[in-house]
């Protein structure tokens, strides 16, 4: 994620939809005497053309390698070794068809919300009084992420959980991402996003129901929360925006204020260092995401830019194509890049990034109830005292022993009882 960021004069530049995504409409809000929303919400399934797949293989293969980096670490950025390895794999033995499968098993639609298509997955549980959670993903993400947590939220019962735990799951694909249609006109920023997921849940028919996002999906979700709308009773975060006035006055200059507890030293020191080496990717997809051509025409380029988000994701998928299973698999890499290939969705995500202007990690005034999980690898591990002063209607808060940024996607189980745990006081 990016710190808070100034665009630049709006751009009119725009991507044409492809012909392996749903046709992508302008957003219409701004426009007097606009035409209103189809409000209908119409079955979607994805399949992509052999064609498109057979061109994905010839690009990997034809990739010009640049020479190997210069540092025995991953500080000149991602490695060679580890780029080889996941096009050796990406080119010969992966199979999109199996995640194809996997999506199109699931109730997948589309609606539009001001004037764009919205895509989302939608699964309602088998048991009563199933408590309603949108789920929003981040960057560079996709509803991929999401799938490991359907099964357990929605069927609780069959993954050792209760029916008094039974969620029902809504999925959507954020603006430019995956399956939704791409904005042709600026506007399209968190807040929007926030507003339009309100309104999905409304036109859903669900009156009162919960919410769930990290990385960008957190941003959103807490603003969700700030703008309080019908039906919204509380909110789950894994990266809360909970740096107290203290801590970023500080982090300019290094050094962390004096009375730290070891909690709070530790989180200081990991945002610090993220702000210091982690934000090349997201500076750059704030200031300039239509210079990012590579990641539209190569899928190397596009699975590097993604790889590189921050150091403890990065590390965990280095091992994974090094060959240690934890967390994520190959597949489960590879799912994430290559849906955003055959959408053509690496420059539409980015402009995410140029339309925000605000900080992701500070607090927002939040009232309605939120639970937080503090994962160890996150950007920081939220202190429980940090989360305390910015949610004074905290409900829950638990400090994990493993995980990271893409909680979801990384530990399922552990978010899968996260959110059992923390929504259970609002049922």
């Amino acid at each position: 994620m990016a710190p808070e960021t100034t665009p630049p004069a709006p751009s009119a530049a725009t991507l044409e939809p492809t012909k392996t995504r749903p046709e992508a409409t302008p957003t219409e809000s701004f426009v007097i005497g606009a035409a209103p929303d189809d409000t209908s919400i119409r079955p979607f399934q994805f399949h992509a053309s052999d064609e498109d797949l057979a061109d994905l293989r010839r690009r990997i293969a034809a990739t010009r390698w640049p020479e190997r980096e210069l540092v025995a670490d991953q500080s000149q950025g991602v490695q060679l070794a580890t780029m080889q390895k996941m096009a050796q794999f990406w080119a010969t033995d992966y199979d999109w068809r199996r995640c194809e499968a996997k999506l199109n098993a699931l109730p997948n639609f589309l609606t539009e919300i001001d004037g764009l298509d919205i895509h989302f997955i939608h699964v309602r549980s088998r048991h009563e009084n199933a408590l309603p959670v949108i789920v929003t993903h981040g960057w560079p993400g996709s509803v991929t992420e999401q799938l490991k947590i359907i099964g357990p939220l929605t069927d609780p019962t069959a993954y050792g959980g209760t029916a008094a735990d039974a969620f029902d799951v809504v999925v959507p694909s954020m603006p430019g991402y995956g399956f939704s249609g791409k904005p042709a006109t600026p506007g399209w920023g968190p807040e929007r996003i926030a507003r339009a997921w309100a309104t999905l849940m409304t036109r859903l028919g669900y009156t009162r129901y919960v919410a769930h996002g990290g990385d960008w999906g957190a941003l959103i979700t807490q603003l969700m929360a700030v703008q309080a709308p019908p039906g919204l009773i509380g909110i789950h975060t894994n990266m809360p925006g909970a740096l107290p006035a203290e801590i970023q006055a500080a982090l300019p200059s290094h050094t962390p204020p004096p009375g730290l507890t070891p909690d709070e030293l530790y989180a200081f020191e990991r945002v610090d260092y993220f702000y210091t080496h982690g934000l090349a990717y997201a500076l750059e997809m704030a200031a300039r995401p239509q210079t990012l051509y590579g990641i539209a025409d190569s899928p190397i380029g596009l699975a590097a830019w993604f790889c590189d988000h921050d150091t403890k994701s990065y590390e965990l998928k280095a091992r994974v194509f090094d060959g240690v299973t934890e967390g994520l698999t190959r597949d489960d890499i590879l799912d994430n890049i290559t849906l955003a290939w055959l959408t053509t969705t690496g420059i539409s995500g980015a402009r995410l990034y140029w339309e925000n202007k605000l900080p992701f990690f500070n607090p927002m005034g939040i009232t309605l109830p939120v639970a937080v999980s503090a994962f160890p690898d996150e950007l920081f591990q939220c202190p429980q005292s940090w989360a305390e002063r910015a949610f004074p209607n905290l409900i829950h808060y638990n400090r994990l022993p493993k995980g990271g940024h893409f909680a979801a996607w990384e530990q399922p189980q552990a978010i899968t009882d996260e959110l059992r745990a923390g929504f259970r006081s609002l049922r």
